[in-house]
Order: C-alpha cells, then sequence, then structure tokens
C-alpha cells in the first residue's frame, strides 16, 4: 500500500514539475514588447503632433490591465453598496473611463501634481490610494483616505488636490500648484482635470489666460464624455471642439478610450510643459457607462443601444486585452488570473468598508489646519465646543 501510494506521488511529482517547466517556457515565449498603431491626435497651433506608432512592454500591458480592471471593478462594488443604501450621498462613478487616468499617470511622474472634479475615485487610486482606503471613504468609515469625511467627492493623498465638488473650481487652484511648480523651479508640473460640462465656466477661461501669462507649467485636460450631466454636448456649447477653447494655448485631442493613446499625447504634452513653452490643452474623447452621478440612471436622454455600442466596440479594457492577446503579450488564463485577483481585492476592501467604525464625533474637527497647535472650533451653536488637533 505504501509503495503504491510513492509511486502515485511520485507521478504527480513529475507531471507537476512537467507542468511547471511548459508554464515557464510558455511565460518565456511571450512577447516583452511590441509596436502599435495609434489614431493619429488632431492638433491646434502645434507644429508636431504625437506619435501614431508607440512601444508597450508585457510588463507595462499588464499593470495597465491590472490597474484599470481594478478601477472598472471598484466603482461596480460602489454602484452596487450605494444601490444597498451603504454608501450615501454624491457618488459620480468612472467606469468606462478608465484609459484617460492610466494612460495620463503612465505619461507622468509620481512628483508631478493632480487635480480634478468630483468624478474622483479612479485617480485617487493612480495616485497612490488604496481600494480598501478608497471604499471606506466611500461608506463614511474610520479608515477613509480622509478619515471618513470627505467622501466621494473629497479624496485626497500626497500630489493629489481632490476631489472637488463645485463645477470648474479646481481649474484656477490646478493653476496656482503649477505657480508653485514654477516658482520652486522643480521641473514638475500639475495635470488639470475637469469635464465639458464645466468647460464653459467663466473660470476656466480667466485661468487659461493668466497660465499663458505666466508660462505655467500645467496641462489643462478636457475629459469629455459627451454628456455634461444629462445635456449633450452640441447642446451645451457652440463650438465643441474644447482642445481649441484655450485660444493662444496650442491644444490636442485624441482617442480618450485608447490607453496608449492617453499615453503618448499626455507624454508629448508634459515634455512641452517641462521645456518652459507654458500650459498646453487636451482634450480626451471620452465615455461614461453610469449616469452623471448615482441618482441619475443615464437613459432619459441617450439611448441603452449607445452605451451597448461604446461598450462593444470602444471599451478601454477591451482594445488593450485583444492587442496583448493578438501580439502574445499574455494569455486568457494570465488575463483570468488577474481578474480573479482584483475581485478578491475588491470584495475585501468592501467587507473592510462596511465594518470599520465611523469616525467619532471628538475627530469631527480634526485637520482643519496643518501642523499647527489645537484650538477650540465653535459648534452648531456658541455653547457646543469641539477640538481640532492638526
Amino acid at each position: 500500500m505504501l509503495t503504491t501510494i510513492s509511486n502515485v506521488l511520485k507521478a504527480c511529482a513529475q507531471r507537476n514539475g512537467a507542468a511547471v517547466v511548459i508554464s515557464a517556457r510558455t511565460y518565456a515565449d511571450f512577447t516583452t514588447q511590441a509596436t502599435f498603431e495609434i489614431k493619429k491626435c488632431d492638433v491646434y497651433k502645434l507644429d508636431e503632433a504625437p506619435a501614431t506608432q508607440v512601444v508597450m512592454t508585457r510588463d507595462e500591458g499588464l499593470q495597465y490591465y491590472r490597474t484599470m480592471q481594478t478601477m472598472r471593478r471598484m466603482e461596480l462594488k460602489a454602484d452596487q453598496l450605494y444601490k444597498q443604501k451603504i454608501i450615501r450621498g454624491f457618488c459620480h462613478l468612472y467606469d468606462g473611463q478608465e484609459a484617460c487616468a492610466v494612460g495620463i499617470e503612465a505619461a507622468i511622474n509620481q512628483t508631478d501634481h493632480l487635480i480634478t472634479a468630483y468624478r474622483a475615485h479612479g485617480y485617487t487610486y493612480t495616485r497612490g490610494g488604496t481600494v480598501k482606503e478608497i471604499m471606506a471613504e466611500l461608506t463614511g468609515r474610520r479608515g477613509g483616505i480622509a478619515k471618513g469625511k470627505g467622501g466621494s467627492m473629497h479624496m485626497y493623498c500626497k500630489h493629489f488636490y481632490g476631489g472637488n465638488g463645485i463645477v470648474g473650481a479646481q481649474v484656477p487652484l490646478g493653476a496656482g500648484v503649477a505657480l508653485a511648480c514654477k516658482y520652486q523651479g522643480n521641473n514638475e508640473l500639475c495635470v488639470c482635470l475637469y469635464g465639458d460640462g464645466a468647460a464653459n465656466q467663466g473660470q476656466i477661461f480667466e485661468t487659461y489666460n493668466m497660465a499663458a501669462l505666466w508660462k505655467l507649467p500645467v496641462i489643462f485636460i478636457c475629459e469629455n464624455n459627451r454628456y455634461g450631466m444629462g445635456t449633450s454636448v452640441e447642446r451645451a456649447a457652440a463650438s465643441t471642439d474644447y482642445f481649441k477653447r484655450g485660444e493662444f494655448i496650442p491644444g490636442i485631442r485624441l482617442d480618450g478610450m485608447d490607453v496608449l493613446c492617453v499615453r503618448e499625447a499626455t507624454r508629448f504634452a508634459a515634455d512641452h510643459c517641462r521645456s518652459g513653452k507654458g500650459p498646453i490643452l487636451m482634450e480626451l474623447q471620452t465615455y461614461r457607462y453610469h449616469g452623471h452621478s448615482m441618482s441619475d440612471p443615464g437613459i432619459s436622454y441617450r439611448t441603452r443601444e449607445e452605451i451597448q455600442e461604446v461598450r462593444s466596440k470602444s471599451d478601454p479594457i477591451s482594445m488593450l486585452k485583444d492587442r496583448m492577446l493578438s501580439n502574445n503579450m499574455a494569455s486568457v488564463e494570465e488575463l483570468k488570473d488577474i481578474d480573479v485577483e482584483v475581485r478578491k481585492e475588491i470584495e475585501d476592501a468592501a467587507q473592510f468598508a462596511t465594518t470599520d467604525p465611523e469616525p467619532p464625533l471628538e475627530e469631527l474637527c480634526n485637520h482643519i489646519f496643518h501642523n499647527n497647535e489645537p484650538l477650540e472650533v465653535r459648534g452648531t451653536h456658541p455653547w457646543a465646543k469641539l477640538k481640532s488637533v492638526s
């Protein structure tokens, strides 16, 4: 009997060893990098344009895939928790636009700066926040990235300035960050994002003027997802050429559903800023699958067929996946393994976000100032006293 068991174990070991060798040989046979043709960008007031042939390594592709899948699954979980009334208040989801955040992040440095509007979950993740911190912030828990006091629209981490709830208000703030970069002479830049709905704001044009006058190292990026709340761009803007809106600022318009197109155009824009030429404007043509916010079903001003057509023809994750598989840069099984790992990470984060305690009342006023002595804060009436600790 023991001899039989021993023989079976040896046979299994030999088979497993062979499987390991086959697996290793298969992975070694993957293409380590490939060249891809991407769509040509439209340019304004520029003598050159971003390249139309780009190189992506296998490692880069796998990282982009994992990051975009994490963002997609995180937003779908947020949708589920919102419908269960675990997440409350404003909640704007980013699914469909993942290539914008991942492509931008791939082209700038972690020491560069970024500021965006209220559709901020994805950028919080690419800037260094964890899924657990983001999900806990959405549910208002102590372990959230803003200690449970910011919610969906107000998340921050190093070199990331939110998450801003006032339409268009982050644009002048971003120019201020760029002014600090120029003043300090550190060769850093600020990426300043806003949507097509905010593009008609007067403060944005004022900011263009100041940024051009002072040659600030700022990349203004309009994420044009075709609808400002429930209004199509054609009904809201006399000119939908958002990349030309700077007038005296050069611009680029590109496919915001292609992570490689976004990466290449952002590299071009970053080089422009770092060379001292001043600001540049980018328009990313993208699409959101959810409504404007969770209170918007998203189908009263567009059809289900329109959404499905974009999903089937232009989905950023599917596009990257097809490229990698067709160029032997990954296997179906490998990408499925990543999907499984991502789902587990999201589920673990959701579990934490629903069990972590809420912040206590005594912490309500903390962090009003940075690195300051504790101070007393008046509550809702003169006799209610709270303390703020940095």
